[in-house]
C-alpha cells in the first residue's frame, strides 16, 4: 500500500486517513442535532376555571417544536433562523400494522434533486422513478399512490432563536439559541422556504450571512382538518458577520451529513445485494458509483 509522505493541508480526507482520524466521531450527529419542525396539533393540559378544572389547549397548534435531544421540547409561535445550508432528499412512510411498526424510506442526501439518490430500502429515490412522468392518468393506481408517498424534502440546516419560547405545559422557559435540522416535506412550506434560498442566490449572497424570520398560518383540508404552513420573511438589511464558531458548526453540520449519507448507502448496499450473485454485485456496484456518486454527490 502506498504511504503519503507529504502534509498536504489542502486535501483532508486524504490526511485525515493518513493520519488515521479519518473514521473519529466529530461534532454533530445524527442522535445529538435538534430537530425544528412545526407542530400542528395543539397540547392539551388542565387549568382551573371558575373554579372547575377543565381541559384547554395550552400549547396551540401551529406552534414551532424544537426537539433537543435528552430535554423536554420547546414550542414558540415564531421563530429567527440563521440558515448555514441546505440538502435535499426523498422520504417515504410505509404504514405500520399490529405486527410491523410503521417505519420511512430515505434516500440520500444530495444538493439537487435532478439526480437517482440511492436510498435505504435498496433501490432509488423511495420508488420514484427517474424522468418527468408524461401522462399521470395513465399510470395503474398502485403507482400513483406510490408517487403520492414519496415525499420531496428540503433539509435545513442552520441556528435558531425560539421566539418567546415555552414548554409542553405553556410555561415560558429561558430564551434559546440552538443548532438544528429542519426536514420540510410539505409542498407549500418546500416551496415557501425555498423562495429565500432562491432570493439570495440570485443576489449572489450566503445564506448564513441573513436572518430568515417565520411565523405559521392555518390551512384547511375538505375533511376539517387544520395544518400549518410557515410564513417567512429574508432580512436583506443586515449582514450577519461569520465567526469562527461558524466555521465549526458548519463543518459539524458537513461532517453529519456524510455521516447520514455513508449510513443509508450501506443500508443500500445490504439491501439491494441480499438477493444478488456474488459475482453481480462488485459490477453493479461499479455502474451506480460512476454514474451518480461521481457526477452528483461527490
Amino acid at each position: 500500500m502506498t504511504q503519503l509522505t507529504t502534509i498536504d493541508t489542502n486535501d483532508f480526507a486524504a490526511m485525515a486517513k493518513a493520519m488515521g482520524i479519518a473514521h473519529e466521531k466529530t461534532g454533530t450527529s445524527s442522535s445529538t442535532l435538534p430537530r425544528l419542525k412545526i407542530s400542528h396539533a395543539p397540547i392539551m393540559g388542565e387549568a382551573e376555571v371558575n373554579g372547575k378544572m377543565m381541559n384547554i389547549e395550552v400549547v396551540e397548534g401551529g406552534n414551532y417544536k424544537l426537539e433537543i435531544p435528552d430535554k423536554e421540547p420547546i414550542y414558540a409561535t415564531s421563530i429567527k433562523m440563521r440558515p448555514f445550508l441546505q440538502r435535499f432528499m426523498h422520504k417515504r412512510y410505509i404504514q405500520g400494522d399490529a405486527k410491523k411498526p410503521g417505519t420511512y424510506v430515505k434516500s440520500i442526501m444530495a444538493d439537487t434533486l435532478d439526480i437517482d439518490l440511492k436510498d435505504n430500502a435498496g433501490g432509488f429515490n423511495c420508488g420514484k422513478p427517474s424522468g418527468f412522468i408524461k401522462d399521470w392518468k395513465a399510470l395503474p393506481k398502485d403507482t400513483q399512490d406510490l408517487l403520492k408517498s414519496i415525499k420531496r424534502v428540503r433539509a435545513v440546516f442552520g441556528e435558531v432563536e425560539m421566539i418567546n419560547p415555552t414548554n409542553d405545559k405553556g410555561e415560558a422557559v429561558e430564551p434559546i439559541t440552538s443548532s438544528f435540522i429542519w426536514e420540510i416535506d410539505n409542498r407549500e412550506a418546500f416551496k415557501e422556504i425555498g423562495s429565500n434560498f432562491v432570493k439570495l442566490a440570485k443576489m449572489q449572497r450566503l445564506p448564513i450571512q441573513h436572518i430568515i424570520t417565520a411565523s405559521t398560518e392555518e390551512r384547511t383540508i375538505p375533511t376539517g382538518a387544520k395544518y400549518y404552513v410557515p410564513i417567512s420573511s429574508l432580512d436583506l438589511t443586515k449582514s450577519v458577520e461569520i465567526t469562527q464558531d461558524d466555521q465549526g458548526l458548519f463543518a459539524d453540520f458537513s461532517s453529519w451529513i456524510d455521516n447520514y449519507n455513508n449510513y443509508i448507502i450501506n443500508q443500500w448496499t445490504e439491501k439491494a445485494n441480499a438477493h444478488m450473485e456474488d459475482d453481480d454485485i462488485s459490477v453493479v456496484d461499479d455502474i451506480v458509483d460512476v454514474e451518480i456518486d461521481e457526477e452528483d454527490v461527490a
